[in-house]
């Protein structure tokens, strides 16, 4: 399935998840890929799964099955992303946090030298192992225009927490 567009301005809907151009090309093409290679191959290898015999005691086939149906898994997830995702600019230069920053926190009470580094974004646009804040969590409402050196309170599961944003990377 292909996406409809690729931004969502309906104000009765649900915001989208924001991804850049970038992720969004990558997304779409992985999408592509998977509904095209993917299940052609994936059809060939349970096609000679069946022919090795009974199919009650045949592990590669049932192999093959679970990874059907994991691919088809993702796609559907994909196709979901896709429709309602806004496609936003890459952050920008001018130090506030914004979709696609990297921002390193001190929580309250923490000492000086603790900190976090977190990306705020998708985490379909996760950079490495680091931990991603989404733009619709609260601490990532809470951030988002901010600068280094503001201390933002936000309301999480176990309370309220404040933070210090240390500094923000583009």
């Amino acid at each position: 399935m292909t996406p409809k567009s690729k931004t969502n301005n309906r104000s009765d809907q649900v915001p989208g998840t924001q991804l850049t151009q970038e992720t969004y090309d990558r997304l779409v093409a992985e999408l592509e890929d998977l509904t095209t290679r993917g299940r052609n191959e994936i059809a060939t290898t349970i096609e000679a799964a069946r022919a090795l015999g009974d199919l009650s005691e045949n592990g590669d086939y049932h192999a093959a099955k679970d990874t059907q149906g994991k691919m088809e898994s993702r796609v559907r997830q994909l196709q979901a992303l896709l429709k309602t995702a806004t496609v936003v600019e890459d952050a920008g230069g001018d130090g506030s946090v914004s979709p696609g920053s990297i921002v390193t926190l001190r929580y309250d009470g923490d000492d000086e030298d603790e900190t976090q580094q977190y990306f705020v974004g998708s985490i379909e646009e996760r950079r490495g192992d680091m931990p991603v804040v989404s733009p619709s969590a609260p601490l990532g409402k809470a951030l988002l225009g901010k600068r280094a050196g503001a201390t933002v309170e936000y309301e999480a599961p176990g309370g309220a927490l404040k933070v210090t944003l240390v500094s923000v990377e583009a």
